[in-house]
């Protein structure tokens, strides 16, 4: 799965990529906008995909001066799907928050992190996943959870999680000598937790 790209799980094409956009947003797109949006692909290749789409019925055109303005048509019986589709990234987080929340130890902290918050994954990017640990959890219980975890994310997704994990104490002690927290907090998706939290721990050794 890609996140920054969620319709590539059922079309790898051009089509994908701009169903997701009029998808997520409510507003009209000419062909000149979508094009700065999908950089890298032609203006005339997104012009091609908008007529296909126009002729299906799945997107609405309208004309705005000398331009063509296009919108998805959600009323269309495709609509729902299209749109469930390209909040995966949504769906995906709310899951995982509510499996995490459900744990009989919850990390205080949790977030994405890596190429899925910055939304440049592949097919087979790992997903970066930062847990803290509580300081009085039990070993066995703590690596059950994360076990169980890490299956279901790879069948949610079809890549496998990375998980990063520090307990509370560790974050005060070198937490702020660890970059790839700096990253987290920088970049990352909280899942659980406050970012205001993790920024605080890491800061108090210093003070």
């Amino acid at each position: 799965m890609q996140f920054g790209r969620p319709l590539s799980t059922v079309t790898p094409t051009l089509d994908g990529d701009v169903l997701a956009i009029l998808a997520r947003h409510q507003a009209t797109y000419t062909t000149g906008q979508l094009h700065r949006v999908l950089a890298r692909h032609s203006e005339e290749g997104i012009r091609k995909v908008l007529r296909r789409l126009t002729t299906q019925g799945v997107v609405l055109s309208e004309r705005v001066g000398n331009a063509f303005a296009y919108r998805l048509n959600r009323d269309h019986l495709a609509a729902q799907h299209i749109i469930g589709i390209a909040q995966l990234q949504e769906t995906f987080l709310e899951r995982l928050r509510d499996r995490l929340e459900s744990w009989e130890a919850p990390p205080p902290y949790a977030a994405v992190f890596g190429s899925a918050a910055r939304g440049s994954m592949s097919p087979d990017s790992d997903l970066d996943l930062l847990l803290v640990r509580p300081d009085n959890v039990d070993d066995d219980q703590w690596e059950a959870q994360v076990d169980a975890l890490t299956a279901t994310v790879t069948r949610w997704t079809g890549n496998d999680i990375r998980p990063l994990e520090f307990t509370v104490a560790e974050l005060a002690d070198r937490g702020r000598d660890e970059p790839v927290l700096r990253d987290v907090l920088n970049d990352g998706l909280t899942v659980t937790g406050d970012r205001t939290w993790l920024s605080g721990q890491l800061r108090r050794r210093r003070d």
